[in-house]
């Protein structure tokens, strides 16, 4: 199986190993999910933005205090 040495500062490292214990995980297993975990966070957002996206004009309608509609100019661009 492939492997990967990575170099970290005394201090770095010391970061990691407390955030890998602080998660219940050895320091391998929590530097071998960070990537998986980050893969899957930004699936996240980019749903989530999508999401927002595509409904923002339904909010917009049903809250229209709350933030100004996306066609409505602001500021400056108002005058």
């Amino acid at each position: 199986m492939p492997s990967l040495n990575i170099t970290f500062t005394d201090e770095e490292l010391e970061a990691v190993r407390a955030a890998a214990a602080a998660e219940g995980k050895s320091l391998k297993q929590f530097v071998h999910d960070l990537p998986l975990r980050e893969q899957q966070r930004l699936q996240f957002v980019r749903y989530a933005v999508s999401w927002g996206e595509t409904h923002h004009a339904e909010f917009d309608d049903a809250f229209p205090d709350e933030a100004p509609p996306a066609h409505r100019r602001r500021g400056a661009d108002a005058a």
